[in-house]
């Protein structure tokens, strides 16, 4: 026998309560129909309310174009018969596409089931997440050498910022899911919403969600590796330029000395000041000192 599967899309008030569970409770009505404030909101949760099981799950989509990432909201209600998925769209993006997960389902599946393929699919969609990640601070890390600093730094901060919002949804989704691994969440009036088999099932989901936040760790230390690599190449191209500005000092240091030296007003032991070659002689020993200096600071490859 086929599922009971309800599916709306940002329905309205009337629409839920027409085709929710009857014993739904009012709180669960408001969560459902409330729109996040924040595109990484509410808190992801699955927990048993008497008579059904309520979760919250977050689907995070990343935008290469625009260097950015987005949440999808799932509700979920389940009862020992039916289940209700509730799809919310994020503000400017697209709602989570239901329709390959529909075409996945057997008619034997049951509400459980149903929820442990949603969530597994969740938890796929967070490993390709980690790895476009890694695939992005790895070309991050390509381009330090030749990407203005501070456009590095900018994107090196945003980054982080959304391995943060990542670990917010992963954690509490992996920390969901091992409740129902752990036979902790169940309803009350002795029917099964996660037979025995699917919680079989939901521990594969379990360990990708484990193998994502371990890619998600890995990512940081990486992105840790790139600020570092960053925060290195600055402090050697200001030693790079403290380097030249020495030398470039270096050279005007005897030019200056020699100068002043003629330039005292002593009219004894200064035999160059009488002699026809004296100017010629100054300027001579100004650009041998300063081509000396030159071949050296080359040498050392200073500058």
């Amino acid at each position: 026998m086929a599922v009971n599967w309800i599916d709306l899309l940002d329905p309205t008030a009337d629409e839920l309560r027409s085709s929710a569970p009857r014993q739904l409770e009012e709180s669960a009505f408001e969560l459902l129909l409330q729109q996040p404030e924040h595109e990484d909101e509410p808190r992801p949760t699955l927990q048993g309310h008497g008579d059904y099981v309520f979760g919250v799950f977050l689907s995070a989509v990343v935008v290469r174009e625009e260097d950015r990432v987005y949440y999808q909201e799932i509700d979920v209600v389940l009862t020992h018969d039916t289940i209700l998925t509730v799809r919310k769209t994020p503000q400017g993006c697209h709602p989570y596409e239901i329709e390959p997960l529909r075409e996945s389902v057997k008619p034997t599946d049951s509400p459980g089931m149903v929820a442990y393929r949603l969530v597994d699919d969740i938890a796929e969609r967070y490993l390709d997440l980690i790895d476009d990640l890694d695939e992005e601070i790895d070309e991050l890390e390509d381009r330090v050498e030749t990407r203005p600093p501070e456009a590095t730094r900018a994107r090196v901060s945003e980054l982080r910022h959304d391995l943060l919002h990542i670990r917010r949804t992963l954690t509490p989704m992996r920390d969901a899911v091992r409740r129902v691994v752990d036979d902790v969440v169940d309803v009350e009036n002795g029917k099964e919403v996660f037979p025995h088999a699917v919680e079989v099932a939901f521990n594969g989901a379990y360990d990708k969600f484990l193998r994502a936040t371990d890619g998600l760790d890995l990512a940081r230390d990486l992105l840790a590796g790139v600020r570092d690599y960053l925060q290195a190449k600055i402090a050697n191209d200001q030693n790079e330029v403290m380097k030249r500005l020495t030398a470039i000092a270096s050279l005007l240091l005897l030019p200056t000395f020699i100068v002043g030296l003629y330039g005292q007003n002593f009219q004894h032991h200064f035999p160059e000041l009488h002699w026809r070659w004296g100017y010629p002689y100054s300027w001579g020993l100004i650009i041998v000192t300063t081509l000396i200096q030159l071949w050296f600071f080359r040498r050392k490859r200073w500058i």
